[in-house]
């Protein structure tokens, strides 16, 4: 079985594309397919010890229905032991004052279930006004903008993998 459970989110496809980028460089030993939130049973996240977990932020700081339906699965879990990292998709222009407002929702939910949150992201290169997602002026996980830099994705996966590659024990793709 692969060590790092892979789970997201998507509304409209970009956060499912995303985990398939991240899946593309690793192989299956290291990191599961991506899972869909909205089928993923609390057994199957269970089953990791180090999960990457990604959601968009729909409408104005919402998490999406397959979140809310899989965090409620997992709602009296005890996560205590795992490490998780959370990347997240947003609009910083047309909603700049909930800017990927779901990374905060999804990492605070781990947190609060006892699992270590890591792969914190600089605020730095974004234009918002406002984000729950923000803590000691980093995002609690990758942000990243589909709809308007699309072309910084790549790298900042990149690095933000390089990033939380000590904290799984995985060599940095």
């Amino acid at each position: 079985m692969a060590r790092i459970g892979l789970i997201y989110g998507s509304d409209t496809g970009s956060t499912k594309r995303v985990a398939k980028t991240i899946k593309a460089l690793f192989d299956d030993e290291t990191m599961s397919p991506p899972i869909d939130a909205g089928r993923a049973t609390a057994e199957e996240v269970l089953a990791y010890d180090y999960l990457i977990v990604g959601t968009p932020t729909v409408g104005v700081g919402e998490i999406p229905a397959d979140w809310e339906d899989l965090m409620a699965r997992l709602d009296t879990a005890d996560l205590s032991g795992r490490t998780v990292a959370v990347f997240g998709l947003g609009d910083q222009f047309g909603f700049s004052d909930s800017f990927v407002d779901a990374i905060g929702e999804v990492a605070e939910f781990f947190a609060e279930r006892g699992a270590k949150v890591v792969g914190q992201w600089p605020v730095e290169g974004y234009e918002f006004e406002a984000s729950q997602a923000v803590r000691d002026g980093h995002f609690a996980g990758l942000a990243l903008d589909e709809d308007n830099q699309p072309e910084r994705s790549a790298e900042r996966i990149g690095a933000w993998l390089g990033r939380i590659a000590g904290d799984f024990g995985f060599a940095a793709p």
